[in-house]
């Protein structure tokens, strides 16, 4: 089957503590390293939007409703600027992060997670592969140094584990489940592993 666009798209996902962007700046050294042509971005970025959204989550959380708005405004912009660009030229996008997010944190906060997936996949490509760093709970919540009391909204044991549902039940053919209880160097072979397969089935 033909590709819209010369260039991968690679999205790192799960909740926080699971080591996204360390593996995300591993692959970009280890891609780089085999003469491939990288970007390396996150989100929410560090355009206006982004930045309200980073801003908030210490500052004081925004209504449902802002949240949303801003993360789709903010990734549309991201898309225009910098994904779709850089896909067209073929290189490879590696993203801390991307609409799966919103699907999991505003899926928390009553959303329904398939109607965000939805409105996003209106504008925003697909990855070509998704990797899904998972991980229980508790060592999650251990490793960024959370208890009872929660250092930010974001943070809180009953939505975190609700976003650790949301994903783990996205369904598509470019996802890969990771087991994230793993050493950095392991972790990072089955990532590698997993993107090796990819550009195999479109050899360039």
């Amino acid at each position: 089957m033909s590709r819209p666009y010369p260039g991968y798209l690679i999205v790192l996902e799960g909740i926080d503590g699971t080591g996204k962007s360390t593996q995300a700046r591993l692959l970009g050294d280890h891609l780089r390293g085999q003469g491939r042509e990288v970007v390396l971005s996150r989100e929410p970025t560090d355009g206006p939007h982004g930045r309200q959204l980073r801003e908030s989550a210490t500052a004081g959380r925004l209504s449902a409703e802002e949240e949303l708005g801003l993360f789709l405004s903010d990734r549309r912009e991201h898309v225009e600027t910098l994904i779709r660009p850089a896909l067209e030229a073929g290189k490879i996008v590696i993203l801390d992060r991307y609409y799966f997010s919103t699907m999991a944190y505003q899926g928390a906060r009553g959303f329904d997670p398939e109607e965000i997936r939805r409105a996003n996949e209106a504008f925003a490509p697909p990855p070509d592969l998704l990797l899904v760093l998972d991980l229980p709970l508790d060592t999650a919540l251990a490793r960024i140094g959370v208890r009872d009391g929660a250092v930010n909204e974001f943070e809180r044991r009953e939505g975190l584990a609700r976003c650790r549902e949301i994903f783990r039940s996205v369904e598509a053919p470019c996802v890969r489940v990771i087991d994230a209880g793993q050493s950095v160097q392991a972790i990072q072979a089955a990532i590698r592993k997993e993107v090796a397969k990819m550009t195999a089935r479109d050899p360039s």
